[in-house]
């Protein structure tokens, strides 16, 4: 996750932001706590982390209309794996 990401998370009313510096709808600068901003991006790493390992849902809906239960067995255990090496903080 992004710094910006969680700084439009945490403060709903930025709608823009320019470096570090955070914008509202009417211009204004708005104030935010950057350790806040900070804890929210690491302890939503683990997001991104699985997404760049999960195997392909191609490879599940491919044994799903195949009727190949090993396969979709093999896609949720490297799923579980994935949540295993990654876990949400």
């Amino acid at each position: 996750m992004r710094i910006t990401d969680a700084i439009y998370k945490l403060y709903p009313q930025v709608v823009t932001t320019a470096g570090d510096i955070a914008y509202d709808a009417d211009g204004n600068e708005v104030a935010y706590d950057k350790d806040a901003v900070q804890a929210y991006v690491d302890a939503h790493a683990y997001i991104a982390k699985r997404a760049a390992e999960y195997p392909p849902i191609t490879d599940y809906i491919d044994g799903v209309v195949k009727g190949d239960q090993a396969q979709i067995d093999k896609y949720i255990a490297d799923c579980l794996a994935v949540k295993a090496r990654f876990p949400k903080s």
